[in-house]
């Protein structure tokens, strides 16, 4: 999926993956991370996620980065925050008490970006990219997180016959592919949510599910 494609549903308000509510898995789930309080968390393709609001709330200081000016924008307006604006390299930085947003492409961070982040929530970026992208994504962006970061990855698994993505299906077994290599990975919860998701059944999906993992980045890819 070309930047384009990501653009466009932003300036159209095509953005059903947006949640406005913080993320149920988020708030169950964030504690057995055990981090500490103020520490950096990095949230990719992090769109205008409450849930951002929510982790700075918590103590933590929140780094995300998202492809559309758009929606960095949009987040501080609604939540009623002020923003510097400044350039960073090719990006464009939208900053405000605990929360840093840098507009631009997530594959164009580097290792030093990261470095102070010993936490990651990944909701809504995994499921994003299509299977020729999800392996680059997790070797180039959560790859650079540092050795002993903690991430608290949330996914969606469903016949991916059954609808086009995005939002894509990733099961357990890609999980374990993408990120055995350089990552302990552990499931928090699984669970069939599919009578929350009516634009899922409209669809003809007959079975949709969330699942929450533990990853604790244990070597450098």
């Amino acid at each position: 999926m070309q930047p384009d494609y990501w653009q466009k549903r932003w300036a159209e308000g095509r953005i059903g993956w947006h949640q406005p509510e913080v993320n149920a898995l988020l708030r169950r789930h964030w504690s057995a991370l055990a981090l500490p309080a103020g520490c950096h968390v990095f949230v990719p393709l992090c769109g205008k996620s409450a849930d951002m609001a929510w982790l700075a709330a918590q103590g933590h200081q929140v780094l995300g980065v998202e492809l559309a000016r758009d929606a960095c924008a949009a987040f501080f307006a609604e939540n009623g925050l002020l923003p510097e604006v400044a350039a960073q390299r090719s990006f464009q930085r939208y900053r405000s008490a605990r929360i840093e947003l840098l507009a631009g492409d997530a594959f164009g961070l580097d290792a030093h970006d990261l470095a102070q982040c010993s936490a990651g929530y990944d909701r809504a970026a995994l499921i994003a990219l299509p299977p020729d992208m999800r392996q680059r994504y997790a070797g180039q962006v959560l790859g650079k997180l540092p050795i002993g970061c903690r991430t608290l990855l949330v996914t969606l698994e469903y016949p991916q016959h059954e609808k086009a993505g995005p939002p894509f299906s990733v099961d357990q077994a890609e999980v374990e592919r993408l990120f055995a290599a350089h990552w302990r990975i552990e499931l928090l919860e699984r669970r069939n949510i599919l009578a929350q998701q009516p634009g899922f059944q409209a669809e003809g999906v007959i079975r949709l599910h969330s699942a929450a993992y533990r990853l604790s980045k244990a070597s450098a890819d």
